[in-house]
């Protein structure tokens, strides 16, 4: 009988120990993630904590250190959330996370107390901060776990796994700000008086692509990505035709800026009212009215100019910095052939070439109903506008650059790279000398650029190296053949013709919707603004020190 009641004693410990994971009854596993802290946004997780306890215990305080952070003094507020059995990235925005307890910033040691009673097995932390307005862009973070306390009884942490510190940003857009549902499809550019203009798709109702009411709006910032202007709306087609602003939609702006005048240009997407898959415009909407189509499915968008056959090109222009925007121009019927399907822009910016041609980069469907990138150029100042000949089938968004060269190089997103894990996998890549009359597959097309089928941005950087001009090439996305994750940064130094992984950088580790926009914020400096998993537009600056051979 004592030999039984022996055995399950030991049995009883041995299990108390697997469940430490350890072998101790108490234990703390630490893991920091890439991902933003943010300026605007009161809790940006820094750190997970993994706490394993044996049998039920009543969590006191962790001991925590800020070391890594570049100034102690940008931090606001550290706060300790309890997030149970979720381990997950998500976990912090979640109704259901409790607060452990919190502490005021600006210290390198914080101790914070609570009550948290656990029972037996896996329990999850995260340290969250809240950062000052005026913490500089250029700053990193850090926080570890040093101890924790339960029962009165302190452990040391393990040592943290995952990355040494995060980078600063600024949550430009957050979901439901200004009464805007979502905020998505990021365009940057930096103006000729050194403005950063942020553009970006308005969507009132819900996160839905058109048809619904959405407009173009805009964020102006004068101190390189610090702080940014309240909201104002560039492209907004209200209720025209009478029918209700949910049927006039305006969507996937590209924002290009003219480096030879004062002239700024925003081309979007207008769509009014519905075409169903059969083709046929709807007769009769009204607020009540719940159909929906896209103008990538099916037939929502046909041959033909008129706003009941296909979507509308239109382009708003500005010649005072972004301040102020004029009416919308329609360009549909000066470019688009009659027989393609649709003629878009494609998101985020365009470009100036050497010779002062202006160049936005978009998409359409042909005659067949085939999705197609190419150009769109003028050689007049933006008086008149031309399409060039498609680059590629298959293919969508895209983004151009002009090479050293001369060359243009146009980087597609293509649908056939879905469900492709391997090798194969890659965004499309075309060459032009010809202004898009002719095109040729580039080498590192398919190969050198994974994706999950997302946007992506393509950009050149300009700045002198010992007095010497140098330019770079970079390229943002979400890093990943299946999922829109680890939004990355990557930079080639021979005209993309290789994109070596010692020069990537990592932004978001998290899962969010994926679209990017690159742009020189100053010589030194590269701006990005991204769809991220902690807000719906974040703004990153990258010094390119980081970069530079």
């Amino acid at each position: 009988m004592n030999r039984i009641c022996s055995f399950f004693v030991l049995l009883s410990l041995t299990i108390g120990q697997v469940m430490a994971g350890t072998g101790d009854p108490l234990s703390a596993f630490q893991r920091r993630y890439q991902l933003p802290v943010l300026i605007n946004k009161p809790d940006n997780p820094v750190l997970q904590i993994k706490v394993t306890v044996a049998d039920r215990t009543h969590l006191n305080a962790f001991a925590l250190s800020t070391r890594g952070t570049t100034a102690t003094g940008d931090i606001k507020a550290v706060r300790i959330y309890y997030t149970g059995k979720d381990s997950s990235i998500t976990a912090m925005k979640k109704a259901d996370k409790q607060l452990f307890g919190q502490s005021a910033g600006g210290q390198e040691e914080v101790r914070i107390t609570g009550a948290q009673p656990l029972e037996g097995g896996e329990h999850y932390f995260w340290v969250a901060y809240g950062l000052n307005g005026d913490t500089n862009l250029d700053h990193v973070v850090s926080a570890t776990c040093v101890s924790i306390t339960a029962d009165g009884r302190t452990i040391t942490a393990n040592a943290a796994e995952g990355v040494e510190t995060q980078r600063v940003g600024v949550a430009v857009r957050q979901h439901r700000q200004d009464g805007v549902h979502t905020s998505r499809i990021p365009g940057l550019a930096r103006t000729n008086k050194g403005t950063l203009l942020a553009i970006f798709d308005a969507r009132y109702d819900s996160g839905r692509d058109l048809q619904g009411h959405m407009d173009i709006g805009l964020h102006r910032s004068t101190d390189n990505g610090q702080s940014w202007e309240p909201l104002q709306i560039t492209m907004d087609m209200g209720e025209w035709g009478g029918l209700p602003q949910k049927f006039n939609g305006v969507s996937d702006a590209c924002v290009l800026v003219d480096k030879n005048s004062d002239a700024i240009y925003i081309a979007g997407l207008w769509m009014h009212g519905v075409i169903n898959e059969q083709g046929r415009w709807l007769e009769g909407l009204n607020e009540q009215s719940d159909d929906w189509n896209h103008q990538w499915r099916n037939k929502g968008s046909q041959p033909g100019y008129g706003v009941r056959e296909t979507s509308q090109f239109l382009i708003v222009k500005s010649t005072d910095d972004g301040k102020t925007w004029s009416e919308p121009i329609n360009l549909t019927r000066m470019c688009k052939k009659e027989d393609w399907w649709l003629w878009a822009p494609a998101p985020g910016n365009g470009i100036t070439l050497a010779d002062g041609t202006l160049v936005l980069p978009t998409q359409g469907r042909d005659a067949r109903g085939r999705s197609f990138s190419n150009i769109t150029y003028s050689t007049d100042g933006g008086n008149t506008w031309k399409t060039s000949q498609a680059a590629y089938q298959g293919v969508t968004e895209c983004a151009v650059v002009q090479l050293s060269d001369g060359q243009l190089m146009l980087n597609m997103r293509c649908s056939a790279n879905k469900g492709k894990l391997g090798d194969d996998n890659g965004r499309a890549v075309a060459v032009t000398r010809d202004l898009g009359k002719s095109w040729s597959e580039h080498p590192s097309s398919f190969n050198a650029l994974p994706e999950p089928v997302c946007m992506a941005s393509l950009f050149r950087h300009d700045y002198k190296k010992r007095s010497k001009p140098r330019s770079m090439l970079l390229f943002s996305n979400p890093n990943s053949k299946e999922f829109r994750e680890h939004i990355t940064v990557k930079i080639s130094h021979d005209d993309g013709n290789s994109w070596p992984q010692a020069d990537w950088i990592l932004l978001d580790e998290g899962r969010g919707r994926g679209y990017s926009c690159l742009t020189t914020v100053d010589e030194r400096h590269i701006g990005i603004l991204y769809e991220s998993s902690q807000a719906d537009l974040v703004f990153q600056r990258i010094d390119i020190s980081e970069y530079q051979r």
